[in-house]
């Protein structure tokens, strides 16, 4: 049977803004120990891995500490002894659209993260979590397994990386700066980049541009704000018809291209939020006997390898993905020595192939 504390030990008071983070953790572990029914030095080992408490009592002291956002810091002191030199790379996993970890950004993006990981003498731990529950990242710092966290791409959770932030678990996610944001980023221009790309179809004489992709995620609503800003330049009305919110998966992107493709008004060119789902627009445009780019211009978005290959060569706009392995690293890095990590954005460039004449 679990040992049991003495009765004269009252409940743990509710930490408050005055006392410290110290005695703040001491109290959020007496508030474990009185809940899990067991000694605050059992708690203490729980969480640490200890052999000496059995396995059930280890499972539900760590689900407590969760429920109460304990931060069990096992990372932190592992770096410490240097024990733990293992960094978790987090790339989400949305049931809805089931895109693949085998998409060529996140491949060539996680290839980058663990060249630079690899220079500063660390390996990585390659996981998927929930897309719609970013904040379950936080079990391989919690556990021990990883001194910190990088997460690719920030979802429609905004809400759940700052809570994580303030949990101060060491995290630096690729994305968008936003208002309000607690955690580090490090991201392309997304702003820029959906300048660029509209500026450059609007010099080409094309009017009337439609937008794919999903604006509830942070990366593509910053790629609108630039192809907006681009229109409102030209003076040219943003037509909410010409927008479609796709995800990122292929088939199921081409799928919805050609459902809207019969009812969508006329256009004469897009601007894809990647190059995936600009190569399956011009797939639904050319199965519809339109040309590319003779009749409809078409840019992507990462620039991956494939886009200098494709028929027609694709115009699109060039993310430094050997450049953000090295920045995100070096953010986290700053992280575990406790130094300030401001976010950082990167420059993004068009390049210009047959796709937009």
């Amino acid at each position: 049977m679990p040992k049991r504390e003495p009765s004269s030990v009252s409940k743990a008071a509710k930490p408050d803004a005055k006392q410290g983070p110290a005695e703040q953790r001491r109290l959020q572990m007496a508030d474990i120990a009185r809940l899990a029914g067991v000694s605050m030095s059992t708690v203490s080992r729980a969480l640490s891995g200890s052999p000496l408490v059995n396995a059930e009592t280890r499972q539900r002291v760590a689900e407590l500490a969760r429920s109460l956002n304990y931060s069990i810091n096992l990372g932190a002191q592992n770096l410490r002894l240097q024990k733990n030199r293992i960094v978790a790379v987090v790339v989400p996993y949305e049931a809805a659209s089931r895109q693949h970890i085998s998409d060529p950004f996140f491949l060539a993006l996680v290839g980058s993260i663990a060249d630079a990981l690899t220079d500063q003498g660390y390996d990585m731990l390659l996981s998927r979590v929930d897309a719609e529950h970013l904040d379950l990242a936080a079990q391989f710092y919690d556990s021990g397994k990883a001194v910190g966290v990088i997460m690719v791409g920030q979802w429609r959770h905004h809400d759940q990386l700052n809570a994580l932030a303030t949990r101060q678990l060491p995290l630096v996610v690729w994305g968008g700066a936003l208002p309000q944001q607690l955690y580090c980023t490090v991201g392309g221009d997304n702003t820029d980049g959906g300048l660029q790309a509209t500026r450059h179809l609007l010099q080409l004489g094309r009017r009337r541009i439609a937008f794919l992709g999903d604006a509830q995620l942070p990366e593509v609503w910053l790629r609108r704000e630039g192809y907006l800003q681009a229109l409102q330049e030209a003076k040219l009305p943003a037509e909410p018809a010409l927008a479609l919110a796709l995800p990122f998966e292929p088939s199921a992107a081409r799928t919805a291209i050609e459902q809207w493709l019969p009812e969508a008004p006329a256009f004469d060119a897009v601007l894809a939020c990647s190059d995936l789902l600009a190569l399956q627009a011009i797939h639904c445009l050319r199965a519809r006997g339109q040309r590319v780019p003779e009749d409809v211009a078409v840019v992507g978005y990462d620039d991956m390898p494939l886009a200098a290959y494709c028929d027609p060569p694709l115009s699109t706009v060039h993310q430094p993905v050997a450049e953000a392995g090295a920045e995100l690293v070096a953010a986290l890095m700053a992280q575990l020595r406790g130094t300030p990590s401001p976010s950082r954005t990167l420059g993004v460039k068009l390049i210009v192939r047959h796709s937009t004449g």
